[in-house]
C-alpha cells in the first residue's frame, strides 16, 4: 500500500484554525506493575475509564504540545521534541508519575505522525501537525494518592495559526491586555512550573472576566508581592526594550517554553543581549518598545498595550519580535537552516502501527 503524503487529507488548509480536526487516530502506551506496554494505534477518539480514575478526581496528569513541520525539501519534522520530552517528565516527577524515555516518546510520535500524515499540512499552506502527548493515572483509587496504572497519549489535529479569521488584525496590529490583580496563576511553590491541568483551569474565570471587558489576553504578576512580572494566561512574556534587550521573566512558577527559549538563542544570534530575570513591571514597563505572548500553539502575539487598574501602557510595532518569530518557522519549515539542531526528520515509511 502506497504511502500517503502530507495534506492529501484534502481539509482546508487556509483556513484551520487551531480546533480539533478529525485524524486517523491517536497512539497509545500503558504502564502497569512497573513497565510499559508497546505503542498502539487506536481509530476512535473516546476510551473506557474508570469513573474513580485518579486523573479525573485528583488531576494526576502532565502534557505538552509540539508540532510537527510538512518542509520545503519534502521531509516531515518534529520541532525540538526532545526539549519537550524532558518538560513532560519535569511535570510526571511533580506529579507522581512515571517517566516516558526519550526512545519510547519518539516512538509515540512518529507513530502519530505516520499514522495522520494526510491531515499534515502541506508546506505553504502556514499549517501544522499540532500534538499532544498527555499522561494521566488512568488508575482508579479512592483516597488521594497516586494511580496504579498510566496511559500515555499522542493525538494529533491539523493546525493553522492560533488566531485565525479576525484574529489576523491581532497578529498585525497587536492585542490589548489586562494585567490581572484579583487573581493568581500558581502559587509560588505549587505547580505554575510544569504542564499540567490546573494551571489552565484556574485561567478560565479569570480570562472570561476580561474578555468580557474587551481584553484579548491577561498577564499575571507574581502572588506574593504583585510587582513581578510572571506570564500570559497561555503564553510566556517577552519585550523588547528601547535599547534592544530581549527581555522575559525568570520565576519558579513560570512554564520554560520551548518557543521562548528558542527566541532567547534566536536573539542572540541577531546581536541583542537576553536577560532571563525577574522584572518588575511598574519600575520597567516605560522601558519596553515591544511586548509579545510566545508559545508553541501561538507562536507570537504583539502585544499594542496592558492596562493595569485605570492606566493603560501602549507598546510600539513588534518588529524585532517579528523577526525572530519568521526565522523560527523558517527554521521549522526547512527554509532557514536548523543552526541548533532543534528539528527532527520523521521516517514515513518506516513499518506500521498495531491496529
Amino acid at each position: 500500500m502506497a504511502q500517503e503524503q502530507p495534506g492529501s487529507a484534502g481539509l482546508d488548509w487556509e483556513n484551520l484554525g487551531f480546533q480539533i480536526q478529525q485524524t486517523k487516530g491517536h497512539v497509545e502506551f500503558v504502564w502497569k506493575d512497573g513497565a510499559w506496554s508497546g505503542g498502539r494505534l487506536e481509530r476512535e477518539p473516546y476510551m473506557k475509564l474508570h469513573v474513580n480514575s485518579v486523573a479525573l478526581h485528583y488531576g494526576q496528569t502532565a502534557w505538552e504540545g509540539l508540532k510537527a513541520f510538512h518542509c520545503k525539501d519534502g521531509s516531515v519534522r518534529i520541532f525540538n521534541d526532545e526539549m519537550n520530552n524532558a518538560r513532560l517528565n519535569r511535570g510526571a516527577a511533580r506529579m507522581l508519575i512515571p517517566e516516558v524515555p526519550l526512545d519510547m516518546w519518539r516512538e509515540g510520535l512518529d507513530m502519530a505522525v505516520r499514522a495522520n500524515v494526510s491531515c499534515l499540512p502541506p508546506y505553504g499552506s502556514g499549517g501544522a501537525l499540532y500534538l499532544r502527548p498527555i499522561i494521566f493515572g488512568s488508575g482508579p483509587q479512592l483516597g488521594n494518592q497516586s494511580a496504579k496504572e498510566f496511559r500515555f497519549l499522542v493525538i494529533a489535529t491539523a493546525v493553522g495559526n492560533y488566531y485565525s479569521g479576525s484574529g489576523q488584525d491581532l497578529l498585525r496590529n497587536g492585542a490589548s491586555g489586562k494585567v490581572v490583580l484579583n487573581y493568581d496563576r500558581a502559587a509560588p511553590r505549587g505547580v505554575g512550573a510544569v504542564k499540567v491541568p490546573g494551571n489552565y483551569a484556574v485561567d478560565l474565570r479569570p480570562s472570561s472576566e476580561w474578555k468580557a471587558e474587551g481584553y484579548v489576553v491577561g498577564l499575571y504578576l507574581d502572588p506574593v508581592e504583585q510587582k513581578y512580572i510572571e506570564e500570559f494566561n497561555v503564553t510566556n512574556f517577552a519585550a523588547i526594550t528601547k535599547d534592544r534587550r530581549y527581555i522575559t521573566p525568570a520565576s519558579p512558577s513560570i512554564l520554560a517554553s520551548v518557543t521562548n527559549r528558542c527566541f532567547m538563542v534566536l536573539a542572540r544570534d541577531m546581536g541583542l543581549q537576553v536577560e532571563h530575570r525577574r522584572v518588575n513591571f511598574l519600575e520597567e514597563v516605560d522601558t519596553f518598545q515591544e511586548v509579545a505572548g510566545v508559545g508553541t500553539a501561538a507562536v507570537l502575539l504583539p502585544i499594542k498595550s496592558l492596562t493595569m487598574d485605570t492606566k493603560t501602557f501602549s507598546f510600539g510595532q513588534a518588529d524585532v519580535m517579528r523577526t525572530l518569530r519568521d526565522t523560527l518557522q523558517g527554521i521549522q519549515c526547512g527554509e532557514i537552516p536548523d543552526r541548533h539542531g532543534w528539528t527532527r526528520k520523521v521516517e514515513l515509511d518506516k513499518g506500521g502501527s498495531r491496529l
